[in-house]
């Protein structure tokens, strides 16, 4: 299991697991790692872990978030990345080897630094560049706006959905099936008509997904 080793001024001063999908930094109590200092917004930055991968994002922090020295809003973390907010530092240590990180990278779906640009009337996607695990394969069909009926494949086993900036989720694919988790945004998806919380939730076949607008239905091909 991958983890975070906060430390400051080289004084390690706890260890994280990252057992949760989607584990939260900032000064606030609510935090699942609370860094009580002024530097730090109330709720700084996240962490998503989804299968073997782990990625950063920045919630709009007052005072930003360091990548090995580079800022950035969302960021793929890599074994050996030390995160820095303010004065303290979060080393990302990675049990396995996350190959599937780079790959995705490379693919466009998100890079250190930089999120995806969407059409204003249809969501972004991007997928990770690897094989697929052997599961049924799923789509989703775009229900209104400019792209309405357009269809999409989920072959891949991630796949990033929604405007940056606005509200961002990811959709995986594992041999047991499809789920939701939110990424970015204070307003979550809905799955039909009731929003998600900060665990992934499992779709099923004619689900209605909404993101940044954009109404989308759940299905299974075969």
């Amino acid at each position: 299991m991958a983890k975070l080793i906060l430390s400051m001024d080289g004084l390690v001063l706890k260890e994280i697991s990252l057992s949760k999908e989607r584990t939260t930094i900032g000064r606030r109590p609510s935090n699942d790692i609370q860094i009580d200092n002024l530097a730090i917004s109330g709720e700084h930055a996240a962490v998503v872990t989804i299968l073997n991968d782990s990625f950063l994002e920045d919630l709009n922090s007052t005072n930003g978030t360091l990548v090995n020295g580079q800022p950035v809003k969302k960021h793929f973390l890599k074994n050996g990345d030390v995160v820095e907010l303010g004065k303290y530092k979060l080393k990302f240590i990675a049990e396995q080897a996350q190959g599937g990180a780079a790959d995705y990278e490379k693919s466009g779906g998100m890079t250190p630094g930089r999120a995806t640009p969407a059409p204003a009337s249809a969501p972004a996607a991007a997928a990770q560049n690897a094989s697929p695990p052997s599961a049924v394969l799923g789509a989703i069909q775009i229900l209104n706006g400019a792209n309405a009926g357009r269809e999409l494949e989920l072959v891949k086993p991630l796949t990033t959905l929604g405007k940056p900036g606005a509200q961002v989720a990811v959709i995986a694919r594992r041999p047991q099936g499809y789920s939701i988790t939110h990424v970015e945004g204070a307003k979550f998806p809905t799955v039909n008509g009731q929003a998600i919380d900060a665990q992934a939730r499992p779709l099923k076949d004619h689900d209605v997904v909404e993101i940044a607008g954009i109404k989308m239905e759940f299905f299974i091909k075969g």
